[in-house]
């Protein structure tokens, strides 16, 4: 396998850059651009040692740079690896991969460095997801859940899981196989119960994936209602500055108006639509017809509503057009007096929140909202848990497996059928560890990683 190389850290102006090699030449590849201060030859240096020394592009010096060195098969992808620490400027990192590019080595592919520490046994698959979400987490819980991962709680579960599974098949094909010999009798209920326990097991893991997913991948909102209830303020107000044009004429947004934002640890992109109703203008139209679109493609609709006036028939269309389990009904403009039908609100909506965008008044208690709507509160970040579109769905897979077998064995099918069905799930959960994945679907998750992990 072809040493590979990497800028590891980030291309901007900082207090060190780290270039990072791996593979069985990865010393020999060094040694033709960097000298030791001591000029002791690099492949006399021991694993988890430091030199320093400097960067040469013929004669010229590059930088002075310290090299760490960590010997096979005691480093992160089990491979000779070698990192060279130098000060944190855009061109020396970008200049010193060029020279080892130059010497023998190859670029590395997004997320190659923990690819071949997977390959190499050095991690299973569910902790190099965890790498990628250690990158990514934006708040404490998010870094919680990842740690949990990188520290093999997931993969414990899972083969804790599996270990259980597979004792149920191995007790199936000795009753199947020999129903004449001296073996404890077959138990139907004790079977019904262990397949039930399999399945809460699983159920556990996974309950808390709207909060998860929201913490790993953040969450799509999109603000509806009838023109001129305050969709523009709203967005503004909680991206803090001022994204959107507001005014009194209704109309003005005839575009989708995005903006990124934090509630608490949520990772938020918030879109501003144009307010639903009947027009003759063509080109506003068109934005009315994108907001009907964008309802689809949201986590989350802030459908909101004018407080200070009855409810109109373009209000009323837009309740009819929102789906009712992934909206949140805002009642705005309360400063102004509430004369709106609250109570008709709160019959087409189970969460109904009141603010005034001018005052800014209940934008804290909107955001509570938001985080009781994915169940944040509620999750402890220290408890496995699996993370991850890929693993919720692995997850699922094998909890449809177990219930078929749960079905297939009321129907009355043979022991044998039924021991295939069990080893099925088992085979769907070692996509998690990565003990049963196709090439495919690794290429694919280590393709999500930045270059140099």
């Amino acid at each position: 396998m072809h040493t590979i190389v990497a800028i590891s850290t980030a291309l901007a102006p900082g207090g060190i850059g780290i270039v990072r090699l791996s593979g069985a030449e990865s010393v020999n590849i060094v040694k033709k651009f960097f000298k030791s201060i001591d000029n002791q030859d690099l492949s006399e240096m021991k694993g988890y040692s430091a030199k320093l020394g400097k960067v040469f592009d013929g004669n010229e010096v590059v930088d002075q740079v310290i090299i760490l060195f960590f010997r096979a098969p005691r480093s992160y992808t089990g491979e000779n690896i070698v990192e060279i620490s130098c000060h944190g400027g855009v061109y020396i990192a970008k200049k010193i991969l060029s020279l080892a590019l130059k010497n023998g080595a190859k670029l590395a592919e997004p997320g190659e460095f923990t690819k071949r520490a997977f390959l190499n046994g050095k991690i299973d698959l569910s902790k190099a997801e965890s790498v990628a979400n250690l990158i990514s987490a934006h708040g404490e819980k998010a870094n919680k859940l990842a740690i949990s991962g990188l520290e093999g709680n997931i993969n414990k579960k899972i083969k804790e899981i599996i270990n259980f599974l597979t004792e149920i098949a191995a007790n199936l094909s000795v009753w199947a196989d020999y129903p004449e010999e001296d073996i404890p009798q077959f138990k139907e209920n004790l079977l019904k119960k262990n397949l039930a326990e399999a399945k809460n097991k699983l159920l556990k893991i996974s309950e808390k994936e709207k909060a998860i997913k929201a913490l790993n991948e953040g969450l799509k909102i999109s603000i509806v209602g009838r023109p001129n209830v305050g969709k523009s303020s709203l967005l503004n107000i909680l991206t803090g500055y001022q994204r959107a044009i507001v005014s009194d004429i209704a109309g003005t947004t005839r575009d989708i108006v995005d903006g990124n934002t934090m509630i608490g640890e949520i990772p938020i992109k918030l879109f501003d639509t144009a307010g639903i109703r009947e027009t003759s203008d063509s080109v506003e139209q068109i934005g009315v017809n994108m907001a009907k679109q964008n309802l689809h493609d949201t986590d989350i609709i802030f459908v909101l509503f004018d407080g200070s006036k009855k409810l109109t028939k373009e209000d009323i269309e837009v309740i009819k057009l929102v789906d009712k389990n992934k909206a949140i009904a805002i009642i705005n403009k309360i400063d102004l007096g509430i004369s709106i039908e609250t109570e008709k609100i709160r019959k087409s909506f189970k969460k109904v929140v009141n603010i005034s965008t001018i005052e800014e008044l209940g934008i804290e208690k909107l955001k509570e909202t938001v985080y009781d709507f994915v169940d944040m509160n509620s999750l402890n970040a220290s408890e496995p848990f699996v993370t991850g579109q890929r693993q919720f769905e692995v997850v699922k897979r094998a909890i449809s497996s177990i219930e078929e077998t749960e079905t297939a064995f009321n129907s009355g099918v043979t022991l044998d059928a039924v021991t295939v069905l069990v080893q099925n799930s088992i085979e769907i959960l070692g996509e998690i560890t990565g003990e049963n994945v196709s090439e495919e679907i690794i290429d694919k998750i280590f393709s999500k990683f930045c270059v140099g992990k």
